[in-house]
This record gives C-alpha cells, structure tokens and sequence, in this order.
C-alpha cells in the first residue's frame, strides 16, 4: 500500500468489472457498456473508438490493433493481430525509382489501417453488442464535442508542426494551425459521420465504397502505391500468444511481427540474475533491466519480421540455451561494450487500455497510429489519419524486415497477459514505442520480484537505453544514477516521461479485481 502522507494514487478495487484507460472519458465509456450488458470486448472496443476522438494523436480508426482475450479467466489466450500491410505494387526498387521514404511523413509510411477489421471481427466472435451500439459514445463525444485533458493537450501542441505538412490535417486538428489548448471543446464532425456508417454498415463500409474511395484518392493523390483492392482485400489474423514462464508466472504476447517477443527473451535474461534480491530503485536492478534490453532488442532489430514472409527464428529466441547465453554475457558492475545501437529508440504514441467484467472476461487491447497523428496525412472526406507503420520497415535488401508488397512491418505495439495455474490473472501493457517491451519487463518484474500492486509498478520509474545515453526519467534517485554511470552507463533524464499504462489483477479467490493507470498520462482505471 502507498504511504498516504505522500501524493499518488490508490488501487481500484471493484467486483463487476473495472476499466483502465489513458482517458476518463474512455474509461467510463467502457463502464456504461459493461453496465447496459455488454461484455468486456464490447467495451474494450467503445473504449477505443473514445480514444480516438478525446486522444487522437495516439489513436485512430487509421491505425492497427492487436488485442489478447481471456474467456472466463482462462489461461487458454486467444490473440488477434490487427496489423495492416504495404499496398501490394509496392517494393523496395519502386519505393528508391520514385526517390521515395519511410520517413515518419512520408506517403509511403502509410500502410493499411487494421484497427477496424479488427474491432469488427471481435464483436462478430466475442462480442454481444452491436458494432454502431458500441460507437455510440465516441460519435457523441465527436459530436458534441469535449474537453481537451493537459497531457493531451501538451503532445497536440508539439505536434502542430507535423500537421501542418498537409492542409486537410491541419484544417481538421488545428485551430488557425494552432492545436486546443487544455481545456477547449474540440468537435470531430466528419470522423463522426465516418464513425456512425461503420458502426452502421459494418467493416465493409470502411474497406469499400466511400470511405475507402476517399483513402485511396488521397494517398494516390500523394504518390502512395495504395489501391482500392489493398483495403477490399485487408484482414486481420487471430495468433497463438507466445509465452514463456517467468518464476512461475507465464507471461503471454503476440507472436511476430510484433515485438512482444523482446520483452519475453528480456523476462528470460532477467530470470536467470535474481533481481528479487535487489533494490527495485537500485542501480543494479536498473543495470540489469537496461542490459537486458540491449541484448534483447538487437536481436529484435535482426529478425523480427512478418513470419508470413520471412523465417522468424521465434523458438530459437525463446529458449534456455539462448537465454543462458546472453545473460552470461551481463556482469554486475559494467556495460557490455560493442553492442549494436538500437535501431529505431525514439518513443513514439499509442493506446493500450485493458478490461475485466464480471464473468471474467480478460481484454488487453491496444491501438495506434505509431506517430503521434500517424503520418500526418488526412483522408478530408471521412475525416481517417493516416498511421505511419511503414516507418517500421527497413530499406535494406536481404534483411527480413525490408520493405515489400502486402508485408508487415515490425511493430511496437504489445498487449500482454499475466497466467497463473492456468488462469489469467493480469491484461497489462505498456505505451511508448520501442519502449513498451522494456516496460513490459519492468511491470511484469515489479509484480512478481517485489510484489507491487498495479498501481505500484505503473508508478515505478524508468529507463530505456537510447541511442548514445539510458534515457532515464526523474524519479531515478541520485544514489541510482551514480551507480549506473560507475557501470559505464551515460545517463540522460528524458523531457517527457516513459509511455503510459494500465493493469488489472484478478483475484480468483476473493472474486474481485485491483485496476491500476499510469500517472504520465491523464487515465484512470474505473469499476462498478
């Protein structure tokens, strides 16, 4: 429990069911659906398409999701890749012919938006309400407009910038290219209309006809490779969660092309380095973690791919021999030297928000549009921002991550799932781009080595190794600072904190559940 002399929050503890959002509004989106009836899939996804008016440079019906699923408390996960792919006529010899980019604005970053594939199929299969009812709280909130909330309202205002490379963006997230300061009423009109005939009409709606006509148009109209049959065609993939086992607790994620395995080959480092004997706050602990990642994401950075199109050595990745391998190379009191940088160690935007209702039912879901407002570039007739995933790829022939038609980039988005005894008992993640595995590491960690709360290890402070220093937020105490720089580490404190989150512990026995929101964002976790 906290020290209440001191600021922070306090757990929330509810039996029907419990919310945990970047945004209250999301959150009590979700409560009113699990209240009317629905299960925690319907609000999980009326949670999202809230996310998508109150946070839309995070978040947008023009990005992806990838989501895991508990029924009933079941250890048995069934996880969804809502990715989208390049266009099809793209490769890599067209994309340099045409002097193109992956750069984070460039047309060419754009790949398929998955999202609504996505939260279509799960309410097909999982879901009990329908689509348009679920809606209904984002298209009235995009309609009548809301409050901008402070974090949100500081990350708009960085970005107006990126906005202003296309006319249509600017014209719908800006006020006189200025972007809402906290406080100010924002309406989203169009992308209310686009919102109301999907939840009408179905997927379909928005993968064909209007909608996609006007996608199609505008991405053509920049140079794009984009065609009507890449987004007839588009659907999304349910997986088998990857899982390893971390002092008794399986921790499950979405196999490749995400990046959830970094965070499992991470949690396999650590096993094998006893941190349950360290100071959670500690220069050892921190050194650890930090060396673990670097490991860790340099094989990320090596093969994480698109499985369909090329070999992702995932088993390799997982097992004992490599695990004992890499963390024999980890010495207590010094940086391993010659490691290669991280490929991509900007954080970047996203969602992630988890549900529980009262048969039990587990969501870990998460959406993005990657950058924050994706791309930059807006489809002016339905009001959809364009993400930037392609950024993910890289433009290196022969690597398995290389750009090409109707392929995956590797992605950072990760839902994640705590299993116990055959039972899950934690959805939990972590925003922040690349940053989410290592967040992943240190909340599963945080819960397991040093028994925090939700709350308690979303609290927690963090550090993720940049491209030239460990960007370390401020709660690192001096003590811990001095020690990691004795290790060789260089230390920079970062100007916004690491990502976001949210969890939500299950407790079996006593039939209740323990919700969590990161305090870097403006969410909360709310329940009935």
């Amino acid at each position: 429990m906290r020290d209440l002399h001191f600021p922070g929050r306090s757990t929330v503890h509810a039996v029907n069911g419990i919310c945990a959002t970047s945004q209250p509004l999301a959150a009590e989106a979700a409560i009113s659906i699990l209240r009317a009836g629905g299960n925690a899939v319907d609000a999980a996804i009326a949670a999202s398409a809230v996310l998508c008016v109150v946070e839309p440079y995070n978040t947008g019906i023009g990005g992806d999701c990838f989501v895991l699923l508990s029924k009933g408390g079941s250890g048995d996960i069934v996880g969804f890749n809502g990715s989208g792919r390049a266009p099809k006529a793209m490769t890599l010899d067209k994309l340099k012919a045409a002097g193109g980019t992956l750069s984070l604005s460039s047309v060419h970053s754009v790949t398929i938006p998955g999202a609504v594939d996505a939260w279509a199929r799960l309410i097909e299969d999982y879901g009990t309400m329908e689509l348009g009812r679920v809606f209904e709280p984002a298209i009235r909130l995009a309609e009548e407009g809301f409050a901008v909330a402070p974090r949100i309202a500081q990350e708009w205002g960085f970005l107006e910038g990126h906005l202003a490379h296309d006319a249509d963006a600017a014209a719908r997230y800006t006020i006189s290219g200025k972007a809402p300061r906290t406080g100010d009423r924002f309406h989203l009109p169009v992308l209310a209309q686009t919102l109301r005939l999907v939840g009408a009409k179905g997927r379909d709606a928005f993968y064909e006809g209007q909608i996609a006509e006007d996608m199609v148009a505008k991405l053509r109209s920049l140079g794009g490779f984009h065609t009507l049959e890449d987004f007839a065609t588009h659907k999304g993939d349910y997986v088998t969660p990857i899982r390893t086992d971390y002092r008794g607790h399986e921790i499950c994620e979405i196999p490749p092309n995400g990046q959830g395995i970094t965070a499992l080959v991470m949690l396999n480092i650590l096993s094998r380095l006893g941190l349950e004997k360290l100071d959670p706050h500690g220069a050892e602990r921190f050194h650890y973690e930090m060396e673990a990642a670097r490991l860790a994401y340099d094989l990320r950075d090596r093969h994480v791919a698109d499985p369909a199109r090329a070999d992702v050595p995932v088993d390799w990745m997982l097992s004992d021999r490599l695990a004992d391998e890499l963390a024999s190379r980890i010495a207590p009191d010094r940086r391993i030297e010659n490691l290669s940088t991280l490929r991509d160690p900007l954080n970047r935007d996203t969602v992630y928000l988890t549900v529980v209702d009262r048969d039990r039912n587990a969501v870990s879901f998460i959406n993005s549009l990657f950058f924050g407002f994706g791309s930059g570039i807006l489809a002016p007739g339905s009001g959809v921002m364009f993400q930037n995933r392609g950024s993910g790829f890289v433009m290196e022939e022969g690597h398995p991550n290389c750009v090409d038609g109707g392929k995956r980039p590797l992605h950072t988005i990760i839902p994640g799932m705590m299993v116990e005894k055959s039972r899950a008992i934690m959805p939990f993640g972590v925003m922040g781009g690349a940053y989410q595995a290592v967040g992943h590491a240190h909340v599963v960690t945080n819960v397991v080595d040093y028994g925090m709360d939700p709350q308690e290890a979303l609290d927690s402070p963090r550090a993720f190794p940049g491209a030239d220093a460990l960007d370390i937020e401020r709660g690192i105490s001096a003590e811990a600072r001095k020690g990691l720089e004795a290790r060789g580490h260089k230390l920079k404190e970062v100007f916004l904190p690491h990502g976001g989150g949210q969890a939500i512990l299950i407790d079996h026995e006593r039939g209740t559940l323990i919700g969590g929101s990161d305090p870097r964002k403006d969410g909360a976790a709310v329940g009935y």
